[in-house]
């Protein structure tokens, strides 16, 4: 079993980085806060690898790739519900109302 230790203190130092980065960023692309992204993730799939390794176990957490990210504002669905799962009554809508039913 190897010590996934090394990969952590990587992952910290990478962590550190990037806040260094964006807390000095000159703009929207700045290849410093981009390069410091790219360094975090590597280091923490590197740390996840090695902690699955050692243990068996992982983290709660994923690196997302920026090319399978939506943004909201661009998205077509206006009729999206955000309480979608909501299981709260809300009455009845038009269409489930019938004025004739003498039920």
């Amino acid at each position: 079993m190897s010590d996934p230790r090394p990969a952590l203190n990587q992952l910290i130092a990478a962590l550190e980085r990037h806040l260094e980065a964006s807390s000095q960023r000159r703009g929207e692309d700045d290849p410093t806060v981009v390069a410091a992204y790219e360094d975090l993730a590597d280091a923490f799939e590197a740390y996840d690898d090695a902690l699955h390794d050692a243990t068996g176990e992982m983290t709660p957490l994923v690196v997302v790739d920026e090319q399978f990210m939506v943004d909201d504002a661009d998205s077509d669905d206006e009729d999206y519900d955000d309480d979608e799962d909501d299981q709260s009554y809300g009455g009845l809508d038009d269409e489930d109302y019938d004025e004739d039913d003498d039920r």
